[in-house]
């Protein structure tokens, strides 16, 4: 009995015999189709040969798009063939052996990409169940890619049988997008369009878009199909427009331009007549229609519309905006949906605006804050010191010739950016600004020097080319909430920069003697001194401190800006304006400025996106006027910088 029982399965296990032959057959009555196929014909066989149910049509269609199947010269039998040694297995297309031959002896069929196309998406409903889960992601894309009716039965019935969640839930979100487009009951249709509810896929929105889309006519009665509008001429479209549509649609002749109303009049002047009129009463526009009028009906002229006749023409005709989607249950839906998304759409960009907003503060920030410590404290006009963010950027470059290992480069050239240019400031000091105090303007055109000979030296030393400077392969690529908002990891990695240095310099002012000593300074230099503070010595660590702090910010902007001799100068002008928008000296003012600035640039540049420097011009006639009404800033500080 346990015998009888094994042999039953195994006849159960057994193909059919007559399915087992299905694909065979199919191929053998659709031969010609497909030794010579086009893509208008073979359509219908490949979709037979899919749903035959027989094994052999995943390898047969296979080996079609492989150029695998080939017809033996010898007695044009056709098969599967396979590269083994020298020589070609060959397959019969019910399974089975058929022994080898040679390359020479077959004739291989190569397929179009138009028919492979077709190929490709009659395989997906068998790799959509295929064991390894790259192939069903595969056949996912390839259905997403190019979606079809025929496809969404077989994407149904993979999805319960799929057992990874995250491909589940990948056919199912495509299952519902060919749903809404391809399905045949209006209720499913609509169905699968509401469950999305205000989804911001840009996959949603291409399957949306179609079901919406237009196509205008005119027509002398209301055309059959959806209507979406109707439309008035001189209003909605021009009557151009308007007249051009109903002579595509056959429903009125050409118009009739004035040159080749002249040219056909002249030609036809016989006696000093024209069309029965003398020519001396062709001097109106309403003559010379009525004379072109008779040439018409005497079939002298081809056809065409005077002025008259194409304003009657429109007045008697009717244009309608027609939804290529029929079902009206359907396009109320997705318009329904689409408005939806749009209202969410404006909400994320508003909020990608605020990202790239903050975002382009903490860089204005970073730029800025050593320069509103050297301003604030020391009262320091320093054209210089976008020069020593260039530094900066230019130390960090060096380092990563030297330290391949870019997340170890990085760390390294924070703080030797800091030193370099900290030992930089310190000189300048020491050198040039002690001698400058309370000269404010020889100060600038002094700086103003120094800047134009940094920026020569670091040509002649790095050349006017850009030279890279390149983030760690973890800041690569961006942090995507969804299809609109996202934002870069380098500018995370920046803004997190920025508040650690907000950070640092609060707990150095608030925590540290040195920070007791800039704001004693700051507030009395003289009340200082007696108390025997050097505001000498403290001058001079606070100019090194801010000319570090731009070190710094150089090796973060470098980051994701070219690293040439004039990237200083990109930035000195914002880091100016956020100085003294937000307070001089204050830490927070800079902080509000910067905010401030940056803000008010991604608006402008949301208005005017194609004009960089017309948003640059607005935002400093806005500041000018701000300045006007509050000169001391957002946060005015108290002290020296203030009386100053």
């Amino acid at each position: 009995m346990r015998l009888i029982a094994l042999l039953l399965a195994a006849l159960c296990l057994m193909p059919l015999p007559g399915l087992a032959q299905e694909a065979a057959r199919i191929v053998e009555e659709n031969r010609a189709l497909i030794e010579k196929p086009s893509r208008q014909t073979i359509g219908p066989v490949i979709a037979e040969l899919a749903a035959s149910g027989d094994a052999m049509a995943d390898d047969i269609l296979s080996a079609w798009a492989d150029k695998r199947l080939v017809v033996r010269k010898s007695d044009g039998a056709m098969f599967i063939a396979k590269a083994e040694g020298g020589a070609l297995a060959l397959t019969a297309l019910d399974g089975s052996p058929a022994g080898t031959a040679a390359s020479t002896d077959v004739t291989e069929l190569k397929p179009n990409a138009g028919v492979r196309g077709l190929i490709a998406t009659a395989l997906v409903q068998f790799t959509l169940s295929d064991p390894d889960p790259a192939r069903r992601r595969a056949a996912l894309a390839s259905i997403a890619q190019d979606p079809t009716a025929e496809a969404l039965e077989p994407l149904r019935a993979a999805i319960a049988t799929e057992e990874d969640p995250a491909l589940k839930g990948k056919k199912e979100r495509l299952e519902r997008l060919l749903t809404l487009r391809f399905d045949p009951a209006t209720e499913a249709r609509v169905a699968a369009i509401e469950s999305f509810g205000a989804d911001l896929g840009l996959d949603l929105r291409a399957a949306l878009n179609p079901l919406v889309a237009t196509t205008r006519v005119a027509s002398a009665t209301p055309p059959p199909g959806n209507i979406a509008r109707e439309l008035r001429p001189g209003s909605d479209l021009s009557e151009d427009e308007a007249y051009a549509l109903l002579v595509a649609a056959g429903l009125a002749p050409a118009r009739l331009t004035v040159q080749d109303q002249r040219a056909a009049l002249l030609a036809h002047l016989r006696d000093g007549m024209v069309g029965g009129l003398p020519v001396a009463e062709l001097n109106t526009q309403a003559a010379r229609d009525r004379a072109y009028t008779a040439l018409e009906a005497s079939g002298a002229v081809p056809q065409a519309a005077t002025e008259d006749e194409v304003r009657a023409a429109l007045a008697a005709a009717r244009f309608y905006d027609v939804y290529a989607e029929p079902d009206p249950a359907v396009t109320a839906a997705a318009l329904a949906a689409l408005d939806r998304i749009a209202t969410r759409v404006g909400i994320m960009q508003a909020a990608d605006l605020g990202l790239d907003a903050l975002s382009l503060a903490s860089i204005y920030f970073l730029a800025a804050i050593g320069l509103a410590i050297t301003f604030g404290v020391m009262g320091v006009i320093n054209m210089a010191h976008g020069e020593f963010i260039t530094i900066g950027a230019y130390t960090g470059y060096v380092v990563q010739l030297f330290v391949p290992d870019y997340t170890l480069s990085i760390l390294i050239a924070l703080p030797l950016a800091f030193a370099v240019t900290f030992g930089a400031g310190v000189t300048m000091e020491r050198l040039v600004i002690r001698h400058l105090y309370k000269r404010p303007l020889e100060t600038l055109l002094a700086t103003f020097g120094i800047s134009i000979a940094v920026q020569q030296i670091l040509k002649n030393v790095f050349g006017t080319q850009a030279r890279p400077l390149t983030s760690p392969a973890w800041l690569d690529g961006a942090l995507s909430f969804n299809d609109v908002v996202s934002i870069s990891y380098i500018r995370i990695a920046i803004f997190v920069l920025a508040l650690v240095f907000l950070a640092f310099f609060l707990w150095l002012m608030k925590r540290t003697r040195l920070g007791l000593e800039v704001r004693a300074v700051t507030q009395n230099p003289v009340m200082a001194a007696s108390m025997g503070i050097n505001p000498d010595r403290i001058n001079m660590l606070t100019f090194g401190l801010g000319s570090g702090i731009a070190g710094i910010a150089g090796v973060a902007i470098g980051l994701f800006a070219k690293v040439t001799s004039e990237l200083g100068t990109d930035y000195i002008v914002q880091s100016f304006m956020t100085v003294v928008v937000g307070g001089v000296g204050s830490i927070w003012g800079t902080l509000a400025g910067a905010t401030m600035i940056g803000g008010l640039q991604k608006v402008i540049e949301f208005f005017n996106p194609s004009n960089t420097l017309a948003a640059q011009t607005y935002m400093i006639l806005f500041i000018i006027l701000f300045i006007q009404v509050r000169p001391r800033g957002i946060i005015a500080l108290r002290g020296r910088a203030a009386g100053d």
